[in-house]
């Protein structure tokens, strides 16, 4: 009678569409308006749409996906089942729902949550008026085969104008609230593993992306993923820069620009576990027909390093 080998050997376990792994993959993704019931005046999410996101988050092949503008649990849960059926299967699921009435984030993981931290009540002054960080900051902590890390998923505020206050002044107030999380936890853990991803919705050198990195000894790393479609190496016109390669993520229709406002950034201690050569931005054809969005992977080594 043959013997059943399970792949567990040496730390490989089955990753995602049943590939070995040694390594964990995080991806965010901004799904654009996933929304599946009436709400303000939102667009609901077309079959297409649907469709073209799934096949994006297949292309990503996450371990755990960090999501943005997901509407109700009805709605992840149909992503959910939806990916399921392609053939990935990430069972763990927390939603948050802050002062944003239509979109939230939201995670899926193959691994279980060790714990869940909600910030669904921050909140902040400005001119003289308390104002809430819109969409809340979800924070989940998470071990893989005895390598520990945690994860904040941010939707900072847009650049549409509102009548509360300054688009501008709203976004780097909701970063400062969200820089302050990430103090303190470095405060209590300097080598922390901690990841720090999702729409910011604004450039790597405007004051809110700024004010998030931080500075000094707890300075986060951005890992700036790009396409993997042969360009490499530095900016050989100016190595103070970063390179040429393709890493936007975020498509504006009426302006036709295309920019990098989706990050994913690792605290100094879980940068030394980044595997760049698989992190990436998957190219997906068509990829606009599911969001205004692409998503952003990387892989980090499951091992303190």
């Amino acid at each position: 009678m043959k013997r059943l080998i399970i792949p567990f050997l040496l730390g490989v376990v089955l990753g995602p569409l049943g590939q070995a792994q040694t390594s964990i993959r995080v991806a965010s993704y901004n799904v654009e308006n996933y929304i599946l019931s009436p709400i303000q005046n939102r667009p609901l999410k077309t079959k297409l749409a649907q469709a073209k996101v799934v096949e994006s988050i297949l292309a990503a092949k996450p371990d755990v996906l960090a999501l943005q503008e997901i509407g109700t649990t009805k709605a992840l849960a149909k992503l959910q089942k939806d990916l399921k059926a392609k053939g990935l299967s990430l069972p763990y699921v927390e939603h948050l729902k802050s002062f944003d009435p239509a979109i939230h984030v939201a995670y899926l993981s193959r691994y279980p949550f060790k714990k869940i931290t909600k910030h669904d009540n921050e909140s902040y002054l400005l001119n003289g008026r308390r104002l809430h960080v819109g969409r809340g900051f979800a924070e989940v902590q998470i071990t893989v085969r005895g390598y520990d890390f945690s994860l904040i998923n941010a939707h900072l505020k847009s650049k549409r104008k509102v009548p509360e206050a300054d688009q501008a002044e709203m976004r780097l107030q909701e970063a400062y609230r969200l820089r302050r999380i990430v103090d303190t936890r470095l405060k209590a853990d300097p080598d922390i593993n901690l990841v720090v991803l999702g729409d910011f919705n604004d450039y790597y050198n405007s004051k809110p992306v700024k004010a998030i990195v931080g500075r000094g000894n707890s300075r986060l790393v951005d890992t700036r993923p790009s396409e993997r479609n042969g360009d490499s190496g530095p900016n050989l016109r100016n190595s103070k820069w970063f390179p040429r390669d393709i890493s936007w993520t975020h498509f504006y229709g009426v302006e036709d620009v295309y920019s990098r406002i989706d990050y994913i950034m690792l605290s100094p201690g879980m940068a030394r576990e980044l595997d760049r050569a698989n992190s990436s931005i998957p190219v997906v054809p068509n990829w606009g027909h599911g969001s205004d969005h692409r998503p952003v992977v990387i892989s980090v080594h499951s091992k303190d390093r």
